[in-house]
């Protein structure tokens, strides 16, 4: 599949209660948005009102037909995948009008960062939600990717585990950063959200505290027009 491939949108909406807003989420460098950790997010935002839209960056989607594994390609593509995705969301005339949020899984939430001032600037969107960002790689703690976050203009929600190795609660703390962004710090969570054996929490108790935290977050935004 090459980069202009067309998106596939897979749509995901409450049964129980109207939904007030729409989260675009995007997976991880090396998980689908049909992963367990999305459709688990999925589905507990969907019980809380929160209508969710997932999409597959192009070489992911290609492993479907071509069994590839294969890593992803350079930012900028990304961000121009991302781009469309949201054009696309908003064309859609099947999918109900609801205030926008963008976000996505490690690397997903970290592009729909980089694309997300300019269509917050546009009034596209209202606000970006990130779940586990990858503030650097592992162990390699001088190679931050922070250097947009410090002048950030949207709203932002990081929603991050304390012990996530990709950028733990005593290394982000020091960090400087927008005050467009908050934080939901999720109890002794890896960058899946999952703490380890032995604590006092467990991963599907972190995943209802990931969903409640976001649904809070969107709910900001029912009204802004």
């Amino acid at each position: 599949m090459n980069p202009t491939s067309p998106i596939n949108l897979l749509h995901d909406h409450p049964e129980v209660k109207p939904a007030f807003a729409r989260l675009l989420l995007a997976h991880g460098a090396g998980a689908p948005m049909t992963s367990p950790f999305m459709t688990q997010i999925t589905e507990l935002l969907t019980a809380r009102g929160v209508a969710v839209s997932r999409f597959e960056f192009a070489y992911m989607a290609a492993r479907k037909t071509d069994h590839i594994r294969r890593p992803p390609p350079r930012a900028e593509r990304l961000i121009e995948e991302y781009a469309t995705a949201v054009e696309l969301l908003n064309n859609d005339r099947k999918v109900p009008p609801l205030p926008l949020l963008i976000g996505g899984k490690s690397m997903g939430g970290r592009i729909a960062t980089m694309v997300a001032d300019d269509l917050f600037k546009a009034g596209t969107i209202k606000a970006a939600v990130a779940l586990g960002y990858p503030f650097h790689p592992p162990q390699k703690t001088d190679k931050l990717r922070t250097a947009h976050l410090q002048h950030f203009a949207t709203p932002l929600l990081i929603v991050q585990g304390d012990r996530d190795p990709f950028g733990t609660r005593n290394e982000v703390v020091s960090y400087k950063l927008s005050s467009q962004i908050t934080f939901a710090w999720i109890t002794q969570g890896n960058h899946d959200l999952k703490p380890p054996r032995g604590a006092p929490t467990n991963h599907e108790t972190n995943l209802n505290s990931a969903a409640d935290a976001i649904a809070n977050f969107a709910l900001r935004f029912k009204h802004v027009q």
